[in-house]
């Protein structure tokens, strides 16, 4: 091979990498900039849509902040034996939680559901420091009018990183982990492994950090067959909660959305509020 021949093809060779590492640092940058649009997918409601729900409710508004005002939706039953205070998952709005929300009042629980920020009718600023003060702001309303050990936690995939952070910093009665995650950069790194993920990310949503200071019964549901969060974050998670308090169950063939189709999950469900 000539010289002249051999430089060309380096040429070549360097060119590619090069555009390989502009597409590398590009791709790079796009999803640190637009992480927020990647993790979380709000609906946004009509400051004046009417719910609809089977169940008796009342919607309120809680203003946090100067900033923020959280919509909220209060199923009631007669006689209630607690609370259930549930975190939904990334996307849409009450609209959907709600009516996903209502049917844990069959337990004889109410249950209060939330907005985050930017979904639905609630307003503010986001940030993973504003997720845990909304959700500690919310708490406190709750403990107004209930005993903290009649307070139940749920979190349903993004939401089980506050619902754990909250049961972290109180002491409720249990809580309840649907889809969880050991931490949302794990997922993420999971997803883009060829990129440095805990460099990149704003949102962190510890659980690993926050379940090994949880002191209460904690039940965690996952299915085998989730493409959202792998099985094996959940795994992760359980792996490092007191075993003493912790409960794990894999629902066999279940994703990540459909849990509720099935046995096991209504069994587990029912154990843990009984």
């Amino acid at each position: 091979m000539s010289y002249t021949h051999q430089k060309s093809r380096n040429n070549k060779i360097k060119k590619i990498l090069l555009l390989i590492l502009g597409l590398y640092i590009m791709i790079g940058s796009l999803l640190y900039s637009f992480q927020e649009k990647l993790i979380f997918l709000p609906t946004v409601l009509d400051q004046n849509y009417a719910y609809n729900f089977k169940t008796d409710f009342e919607e309120i508004f809680l203003k946090t902040d100067e900033e923020t005002t959280i919509n909220a939706i209060h199923f009631k039953v007669k006689q209630p034996k607690g609370v259930i205070l549930y975190f939904h998952g990334n996307a849409s709005d009450l609209s959907r939680w709600g009516k996903t929300a209502q049917y844990f009042t069959q337990y004889n629980y109410d249950v209060f559901v939330l907005d985050y920020r930017t979904y639905g009718k609630s307003t503010g600023p986001l940030s993973e420091k504003a997720f845990y003060h909304d959700a500690q702001f919310c708490y406190d309303y709750l403990r107004a009018n209930y005993e903290e050990q009649d307070i139940v936690l749920y979190g349903r995939s993004l939401g089980t990183g506050v619902a754990t952070y909250l049961a972290s910093a109180n002491t409720p009665k249990n809580l309840i982990l649907e889809t969880p995650y050991y931490s949302l950069v794990d997922v993420a790194q999971r997803r883009f492994p060829i990129f440095p993920v805990r460099q990149l990310m704003r949102y962190e949503f510890p659980s690993f950090k926050f379940i090994k200071k949880t002191n209460c019964p904690i039940l965690i549901l996952h299915g085998t067959n989730d493409e959202v969060v792998p099985l094996a974050s959940g795994k992760k998670l359980n792996d490092i909660s007191n075993p003493k308090q912790t409960i794990f169950i894999e629902v066999e063939g279940a994703k990540h959305n459909n849990l509720i189709d099935y046995d096991a999950y209504h069994q587990a469900i029912k154990n843990q509020l009984q």
